[in-house]
């Protein structure tokens, strides 16, 4: 009797450890950021990246204009890659680029916008990356569609020219 046990039980055990990992198979963990479309931007405060004056969010979007908020950081490689992108979008009047450095060193940062040149009507500072995270980005580059002080669209990873012209599009 008990030697019929024994492998009864060790199916049992087995079985319910084979269903608990097959579950956990099934559990993705996968961190998917919410979007934040049409939500109001969020509140914060930094410094501007060439005179280190304090700035409130208040202070840089105004209302009925259109902006970017291209996140991005002198040793990020898909940053590099949108850079000219950027640099021709600047050239038009109808989007304001404001350029958010990230966890960035500040020398590299300014080497970096005079090798590639400098889109960004603003640059601001975000050392620590909680600025980011405010945003809801977890990367760089991310960049943020905004018009009367709500997120419109938001780009994750690097911009390319069909994204540039579905940004023009819900700019018109």
């Amino acid at each position: 009797m008990k030697k019929k046990i024994l492998p009864l039980f060790m199916v049992i055990v087995f079985g319910f450890i084979f269903i608990v990992f097959y579950k956990g198979l099934e559990d993705s963990n996968i961190y998917t950021p919410d979007t934040k479309i049409k939500n109001k931007i969020p509140i914060f405060k930094t410094k501007d990246f060439y005179s280190g004056v304090s700035l409130n969010s208040s202070d840089i979007f105004k209302f009925d204009k259109n902006y970017l908020l291209n996140i991005w950081s002198s040793w990020c490689v898909p940053c590099r890659q949108e850079h000219p992108l950027l640099m021709e979008l600047s050239k038009e009047s109808k989007i304001i680029i404001v350029g958010m450095n990230y966890k960035d060193n500040k020398k590299n940062a300014q080497s970096f916008l005079k090798e590639l040149g400098n889109p960004y009507e603003m640059v601001l500072v975000d050392l620590d990356g909680t600025i980011a995270i405010d945003w809801g980005a977890y990367g760089v580059p991310e960049s943020y569609l905004i018009y009367n002080n709500k997120i419109i669209k938001k780009f994750i990873g690097p911009l390319n020219q069909q994204l540039i012209n579905e940004m023009k599009l819900l700019v018109k």
